[in-house]
């Protein structure tokens, strides 16, 4: 399980991450725009396409589980009414469709993640949207995907230490108290280490990136891209 980059030869891997980058924009315009069973059936296939392309599978997935109660419990959420006829079945659908879009999109997400390596994130992004904007959005993607597995890697090392201690003698509230406490002292922790290390290492904002070049295998992604911007525009026109 994992929320990071995974050196791979898949179709994926060889692909430009600007060419990604534009086929994750229209999955997810085209996951807005069509909300209707049929529609989301095919995007399904697509984004089950995406990873498989990436090399991934379910276990990809299920690293963004900390999503999954939010995305089942927001079905029961919206159906349900103070008075009679207490639950709204039509609401619960609508919501349970759109929970359903999110998971597709995360789908999309994982394969990208499991393919782009940080540095190309970065360089795609700056070269994409010019000048201070773009510096900044790049250190930003970069530092979320190189953090994010960190921060995961401390809750569970805390909850494991919580576990080693006895802690699963108390209540849900102390564990999960517990655990944050723990995560947020060692987030600070990690922010104060990479401000240092920054400091020392003459942090820049225009870095040598590495080389972006689309290839044959781009031409179809971003058709692909392109094709599903359309297509989620058209209804509205």
């Amino acid at each position: 399980m994992t929320l990071s980059y995974v050196p791979g030869d898949s179709l994926a891997h060889r692909l430009d991450p600007r060419s990604k980058l534009l086929v994750q924009a229209g999955f997810a315009a085209a996951a807005y725009a069509y909300t209707t069973p049929r529609g989301l059936s095919a995007l399904t296939l697509l984004a089950v396409g995406c990873l498989r392309l990436a090399g991934g599978g379910a276990r990809d997935v299920w690293a963004y589980r900390v999503a999954f109660p939010v995305l089942a419990l927001a079905p029961l959420v919206a159906g349900a009414t103070l008075g009679a006829p207490w639950f709204r079945p039509e609401r619960a659908a609508v919501t349970g469709l759109a929970s359903y879009r999110v998971l597709l999109i995360l789908v999309v997400a994982a394969g990208y993640v499991r393919s782009t390596p940080v540095r190309e994130s970065r360089a795609a992004i700056q070269r994409t949207v010019p000048g201070k904007p773009g510096q900044f959005l790049g250190v930003g993607v970069a530092l979320v995907f190189r953090f994010l597995p960190l921060l995961k890697r401390d809750l569970l090392t805390a909850r494991e230490a919580v576990r080693a201690r006895g802690g699963d003698a108390l209540p849900v509230r102390d564990r999960m108290r517990l655990v944050a406490v723990a995560g947020v002292d060692r987030a600070f922790g990690r922010a104060d280490r990479l401000g240092t290390a920054l400091t020392a290492r003459c942090f820049a904002w225009n870095p040598t990136l590495p080389r972006l070049a689309f290839g044959g295998a781009d031409a179809v992604a971003v058709a692909l891209g392109v094709g599903l911007l359309a297509a989620a525009l058209a209804p509205v026109v």
